[in-house]
């Protein structure tokens, strides 16, 4: 007999692979030089010395695949925070996690760390953020102490960010306020970003089912013998480093780990094993869909597409506020 939840997941599963992969086509195709798919899929697969084949191997290939891995580290990071709070509006972004990231990032720029080095030190700057909110959130179980504390780190970053570019020599000026808004036009090398994905996808898929429990509140899972300690450290380390991964290569980017989890059980999927992969192949496509809109929008120019997530995200946060006071 087919379990309904599980059948649901199977009819949908196919939905989010489709997405996923028009989202990428997509972004390979359309930009300021139009490319058939036709090219796309022979150059992919041998290249030659065509400007076509540099813009898809030297460009739109390796933004394309940054703005997906992004996505998806931001939706799983975003799905754990959810089960972590019990609540649906944990998002790294909106608990000053990205924050914390992007402070530790921007200081290491500063004394001349760069590539994949800058994600140990974001790390740092998510894990002291995320243990700050979550130690207050011990204390004072109930949703708005922990928000309140979420803004109130937030705010802390943005005051340190703000006193780190004041003193930022003006030549990085630039380069600096870009990425902080959220911005992929730098992203070059997605596979370690990608790797970390799939690492991070795997390890929660492995705990899944201790999420499904500890979801319904912390003394249930006690009683049915998970450790609870245990897995809130798993989850703080593992959220810290999906969130320090994303801001190292595009900034602080808003709203994905609140907007598309919350997307999926919307749905009616509920299952952990099943949300988690979910998410990240939403939340993949939709960072690839929203930096396909900033780079073709204005053309030559490009817009930071934190900018987009932004203007989408904040709506969606208040009306999830408003309906979770109700």
């Amino acid at each position: 007999m087919h379990h309904p939840a599980k059948a649901h997941f199977y009819y949908l599963l196919p939905g989010f692979v489709i997405l996923a992969l028009t989202s990428l086509s997509l972004s390979l195709l359309i930009g300021s030089h139009d490319i058939s798919l036709h090219q796309v899929i022979s150059l992919l697969s041998s290249p030659d010395n065509s400007l076509a084949s540099q813009i898809i191997h030297e460009v739109r290939l390796p933004r394309t695949l940054s703005a997906f891995a992004v996505g998806g580290l931001l939706a799983l990071a975003g799905a754990l925070m959810q089960v972590l709070l019990r609540n649906p509006l944990g998002d790294p972004y909106v608990l000053g996690v990205s924050g914390g990231a992007a402070s530790a990032a921007l200081f290491g720029m500063i004394l001349g760390v760069a590539g994949w080095l800058i994600t140990p030190i974001a790390f740092i700057g998510a894990m002291i953020s995320i243990l700050v909110v979550f130690g207050l959130s011990r204390f004072q179980s109930e949703q708005q102490t922990l928000l309140l504390a979420g803004v109130v780190m937030a705010a802390f970053w943005g005051a340190l960010i703000s006193l780190t570019l004041s003193l930022t020599p003006p030549m990085q000026l630039p380069g600096m306020l870009f990425w902080l808004m959220g911005d992929l036009s730098d992203a070059q090398q997605p596979f370690i970003s990608l790797l970390i994905l799939a690492a991070g996808l795997v390890f929660s898929l492995m705990i899944a089912n201790q999420l499904n429990i500890a979801i319904y509140g912390e003394e249930q899972a006690h009683s049915l013998g998970i450790n609870t300690q245990q897995l809130r450290l798993k989850l703080y380390m593992l959220t810290s480093l999906l969130t320090a991964s994303a801001v190292s290569i595009a900034g602080a980017i808003g709203f994905i780990g609140l907007i598309i989890p919350h997307l999926v059980r919307l749905l009616g999927v509920t299952d952990h094993r099943n949300v988690l992969p979910m998410s990240v192949l939403a939340g993949g496509s939709l960072l690839v869909l929203a930096d396909l809109l900033a780079r073709i929008l204005i053309s030559p120019m490009q817009i930071p597409v934190g900018i987009f997530t932004a203007l989408l995200g904040v709506p969606v946060f208040l009306w999830l506020l408003v309906r979770s006071r109700s």
